[in-house]
């Protein structure tokens, strides 16, 4: 038995909706160092709306996940709560160049960026995001880590919050 029964519980449930590809509250989305905005506060949408990254607007935003989602345009803000997977970065916003290695990279470039078979990948830096078209496997090798990686992230997530006092 798990010394930490709620960890153990959300690794099976990540491991489970992993293979659904459900989306779902514990699910990580990568807000930076600080703060809770997505992305570094661009906007999803654009990306396949206008194909160029755009800073949202603190006007225009939406909670999901766990974090706040910043648009461009009411409009923009609107389509993605209709259709949030649609929409949203893979890997939670996280570096998929670094998520092909099995690693997580947590600073990403928003302008670092490509669309791939209909789906917005996220970067570092401008090479990394040309390495994925350029390296169709890294796009194949992120989609084999992502479950392990998504694991740590769980993990760290509930270790921290675990061991916080109790108010």
């Amino acid at each position: 038995m798990s010394r930490y029964p709620i960890a153990a519980a959300i690794a099976a449930t990540a491991i489970f909706l992993a293979f659904t590809g459900t989306a779902r509250a514990e699910e990580p989305v990568n807000t930076g160092y600080f703060g809770d905005v997505a992305i570094k506060g661009y906007d999803p949408v654009a990306y396949f709306t206008e194909n160029k990254a755009v800073e949202g607007s603190p006007e225009f935003t939406y909670r999901w996940l766990g974090a706040t989602w910043q648009f461009a345009s009411a409009e923009h803000r609107d389509q993605f709560m209709k259709e949030p997977t649609r929409y949203a970065p893979q890997y939670g916003g996280y570096c998929a160049d670094g998520v092909s290695f099995g690693t997580v990279t947590t600073n990403i470039d928003p302008k670092a960026w490509r669309i791939i078979e209909d789906k917005l990948y996220l970067s570092y830096d401008p090479g990394a995001a040309e390495g994925l078209v350029k390296n169709p496997n890294k796009v194949v090798d992120s989609r084999k880590h992502w479950s392990e990686v998504e694991q740590t992230l769980l993990t760290e997530k509930a270790s921290i919050n675990w061991t916080k006092p109790s108010p």
